[in-house]
């Protein structure tokens, strides 16, 4: 049962709502007309409404009077049983406070301490809310909040609002009407916070990346101006800022500087990666930099932490580049140039010993590469499964035997004994892994694109060996790491570790032929991403006993393969002129889209290749170029990855035209960034 003074409470509401709805302003107008018209006619009749309507004014007065007062009352009231001292602390709030009726948006009371927050100085009832208070919305109160949705902005001041509903039960209806609102200034407050937030100190590490390179190239009486030439350029870069840059070593800097400058830097695309390009060594050697920066963290010491991580992510992608990291996310910055090969074979043989030693310690071997494996990712795997063999160990590869691009090899394998039963199912192997396995991951670095991700979750010991420029998201808990995206692809990596590892006489023809295909798929017959070890990798495969018609022979198709592929590409459109883009809103068979992309390139003018199709629910896509774009660089925007000539990537919940739109802005934005 309601309390009696709740009763009184909603009584009063009704009684207060009523007097202020009232117009008495109007009425007196009107009556004032009647006067003026009566006056010609009728005098004793005009002065009788004259008598009548100085009396409405008056009573009008005396009505604003007493509804006021009547306000003060309900607030009194408002809360019921509440005694006299709550109430009072209430009405006397050390907050401005402002009451209103939500159904009209009249403001019907408020205290000293709101009326000295507005600018009009003086009695604001029956004022609509909106006109004292622009752009105030107050819906979140009928939905049932308790506080302003955000911090509101009023008169040059910051505002957190807090407020309730009264629920009288008005005629009619039982809406909520009446809302008290409690105004807190919180702008000093949030000042401070802003300064705060704008002097976090941010840590960068600068890189010289191809700093050997350009001493060989300079002669050693020109080294020191060389050097002052580039802390020129980065010292350009950073003043201004207020910031700290100091070399730590040969060929790195530390930057110390404040959150405020990174918007500017972020904007500008860390241009400081061309302004070091323009510095030259002897024989056109021009310098790259790379950039790593820790961001969003509590301590210099986590700081420090997040840089180099960074930076490692920068030069694994190749370098000449700024990666920042915070406490989730990486960002990139540059990264569209040509990669130059930086490896030695100092870190080939390091790497085939560490990678021996893993294997002689395994107590069962796994190799897999990506999902719909290729002939780079098998060729790779079949090189580690000759090492492991080798050494005396059974491995076995981690593959769908099915849904995959590399069926030639996988025939070949199936007519040597040394490879029964060699294949297994990810689930299978799943199943049958034990404690102290090794799994070697080859051609990808992300979790999300191996064969099979319960096998690298259960697996303790895990190696990669890759060759894609790595991205926000990789593989991170790695006995043996050996990612090098300057070279040509994964089976390359492998051939240069079988080198130091096995004996030419112990390498299958199969197996020769295996990764030399791969090495072939990725390089477009030796045509992109070409480097000297690709081909001392490919002569050491020949001379192992790889027949190079025989690989040939792996890549051909069949007629109808060829008819699709041109019917795609006669589908193909231009975009900025030397981008070729296909669209198909129908199903297509994987490499067939591929074989399309790289048959695009073919055709004059054209730099770079797109085909998406549908897949299910999704979209798929696969890009190449001739080197010049990059197409990782765009594929990373809708999710996908690879190098620079070679990239794919898959979009799920979304139609083929929504994935096109979403290609054309990633390429927009990566030419005109």
């Amino acid at each position: 049962m309601a309390s009696p003074g709740g009763k009184e409470a909603r009584f009063l509401s009704k009684k207060i709502i009523r007097g202020f709805r009232t117009n008495m302003t109007l009425y007196s107008l009107c009556l004032v007309a009647f006067v003026a018209v009566t006056v010609p006619f009728e005098p004793l009749l005009a002065a009788a409404e004259g008598l009548v309507a100085i009396l409405v004014i008056l009573v009008g007065r005396r009505r604003n009077k007493m509804a006021q007062a009547s306000v003060r009352q309900y607030m009194d009231r408002v809360s019921g049983g509440m005694d006299t001292a709550r109430s009072s602390n209430m009405l006397y709030a050390p907050l401005p406070m402002l009451v209103f009726d939500v159904t009209t948006g009249e403001i019907l009371w408020c205290n000293d301490m709101f009326m000295q927050l507005t600018a009009q100085k003086e009695k604001i009832f029956e004022t609509a809310v909106d006109t004292v208070i622009p752009d105030f919305t107050y819906r979140w109160l009928i939905d049932g909040k308790r506080e302003y949705p955000e911090q509101f902005r009023w008169n040059d001041r910051i505002y957190r609002v807090f407020g309730a509903l009264s629920r009288p039960e008005p005629e009619g209806g039982d809406q909520p009407t009446l809302a008290t609102t409690y105004w807190m200034d919180v702008t000093e407050s949030e000042q401070m916070r802003t300064t705060l937030e704008l002097t976090r100190p941010l840590l960068a590490i600068l890189m010289i990346d191809n700093y050997e390179e350009l001493m060989k190239a300079c002669p050693e009486n020109k080294r020191s101006a060389l050097l002052a030439a580039l802390e020129e350029q980065m010292n350009t870069w950073a003043a201004g800022t207020g910031g700290l840059l100091l070399g730590y070593d040969r060929d790195r800097y530390l930057f110390l500087f404040e959150e405020k400058d990174y918007t500017g830097f972020t904007e500008n695309k860390f241009d400081v990666l061309e302004r070091v390009r323009q510095v030259q060594a002897g024989e056109g050697v021009s310098a790259t930099l790379s950039i790593g920066v820790g961001r969003d963290e509590d301590s210099f010491e986590q700081l420090f932490k997040n840089a180099s991580l960074a930076l490692e992510m920068a030069l694994s992608r190749g370098g000449d580049q700024a990666v920042v990291k915070d406490r989730v996310n990486f960002e990139f910055y540059g990264g569209r140039s040509k990669s130059t090969e930086k490896r030695t074979k100092v870190k080939s043989r390091v790497m085939a010993n560490a990678l021996g030693e893993l294997i002689d310690d395994a107590k069962q071997i796994y190799v897999m590469g990506h999902k719909y494996a290729d002939m780079d990712s098998l060729g790779a795997a079949v090189g580690v499964c000759c090492i492991a063999r080798k050494r005396g160990k059974q491995c076995q590869i981690v593959i769908d035997t099915e849904n995959n691009a590399a069926h030639p090899i996988l025939r070949r394998l199936s007519q040597q004994p040394e490879y029964a039963g060699c294949t297994i199912s990810g689930s299978d192997a799943f199943i049958k892994c034990q404690p102290g396995a090794l799994l070697v991951v080859v051609d990808t670095n992300r979790p999300e694109s191996v064969e099979s991700e319960e096998m690298l979750e259960t697996c303790n010991r895990v190696a990669v060996i890759d060759h894609h420029r790595r991205g926000s998201s990789y593989i991170e808990k790695m006995a043996l790491n050996y990612h090098e995206p300057y070279a040509s692809s994964a089976s390359e990596l492998v051939t240069e570790l079988m080198q130091y590892l096995v004996e030419p006489s112990d390498v299958l023809k199969c197996e020769a032929e295996a990764l030399l295909a791969g090495i072939v798929l990725d390089t477009k017959n030796f045509t992109n991403r070409t480097g000297g070890r690709t081909f001392e990798a490919a002569a050491y495969l020949r001379r192992v006993g790889a027949d190079t018609q025989d690989v040939q022979r792996m890549f051909q198709g069949d007629l109808q393969s060829m008819i699709a592929r041109y019917a795609i590409i006669r589908q193909a459109e231009l975009y900025r002129d030397d981008i070729a883009v296909v669209a198909l809103d129908e199903e297509c068979d994987r490499v067939t889209a591929a074989k399309a992309a790289d048959e695009l390139l073919t055709l004059k003018g054209i730099r770079a290749s797109f085909v998406l199709y549908r897949k299910g629910t999704g979209v798929y896509m696969s890009a190449r170029s001739l080197g010049e774009v990059n197409v990782q660089v765009i594929l990373e925007a809708l999710g996908g990855g690879g190098n620079s000539t070679t990239a794919g990537g898959q979009a799920e919940n979304i139609s083929v035209e929504e994935a096109r739109g979403k290609l054309l802005q990633a390429i927009d934005h990566y030419f005109e960034s």
